[in-house]
């Protein structure tokens, strides 16, 4: 079985990374993650991040680009990926005004137009989910198989994020399954077990985990992405706690 690389989502360490963009990069290296997936560079340009990357032994696996900028700086955003040696760009978020059912259709040919252009230039580019694109639309389907059904695979792939399908009452191993060599990166989340179902270090809550990373042999996942929103316990010591549990 192949070695799949573990990165760590640097919204998780926002917070210190709005203080020191690089020295948190040190830390997570220096917890053993093997890459960062980019939530922004720190007000720092693409050639100084990958300096970074590379003088700590990091790889960058993908960044998350808010949509619009996905669509109106499309050469730019590709000419940092290669910049960073990233090969994924990741569609993060739907504000709340803009999921409608007109607004999926919408999104669905804006994905389609910049996925084709991100592949002419060998890049690829990702869908990530929340729970509410798990909503039904006026044929059955939710918003997420919608998606997913009527993008070109070859150009629009999925981030499916575990902790999301989960709250949404969904299995995620069986979405893995569905869309295998369709999903190169996961996010890995746990939820507690309580009425709250908070965000939870890897390991400690209720995800099934076991049946994702098993999933992992045959799915064609290149990066397991590790994220939580919020942290309970200080967030450099949620992210190690959580790359224990994968090691282990």
């Amino acid at each position: 079985m192949k070695h799949i690389p573990i990165a760590l989502q640097m919204y998780t360490l926002r917070n210190e990374a709005e203080q020191d963009f690089t020295g948190t990069l040190e830390k997570v290296a220096g917890l053993g993650y093997e890459g960062v997936e980019l939530a922004g560079y720190g007000g720092f340009e693409a050639r100084k991040i990958k300096k970074v990357l590379d003088d700590l032994g990091l790889k960058a696996a993908s960044s998350h680009i808010p949509l619009s900028e996905l669509g109106d700086k499309t050469e730019k955003v590709i000419e940092d990926q290669k910049i960073l040696g990233s090969r994924y760009v990741v569609c993060p978020y739907l504000p709340p005004e803009e999921r409608t059912e007109n607004d999926y259709i919408r999104l669905i040919n804006d994905l389609n137009k910049i996925g084709e252009k991100c592949a002419g230039e060998g890049i690829t580019l990702c869908y990530h989910n929340h729970d509410f694109e798990l909503t039904s639309l006026s044929d059955g389907r939710s918003a997420l198989e919608t998606i997913l059904e009527e993008t070109n695979p070859d150009w629009v792939k999925a981030e499916f994020d575990i902790y999301w399908l989960t709250f949404a009452g969904e299995k995620p191993a069986e979405w893995l399954e569905r869309y295998k060599k369709r999903s190169p990166l996961v996010h890995l989340k746990d939820m507690t077990t309580d009425g709250e179902r908070f965000f939870a270090e890897l390991g400690t809550g209720g995800v099934d985990l076991e049946s994702v990373l098993e999933s992992g042999k045959t799915g064609g996942i290149e990066w397991w992405i590790v994220e939580q929103d919020e942290c309970r316990n200080p967030p450099i010591q949620s992210v190690k706690r959580s790359l224990e549990f994968l090691k282990k």
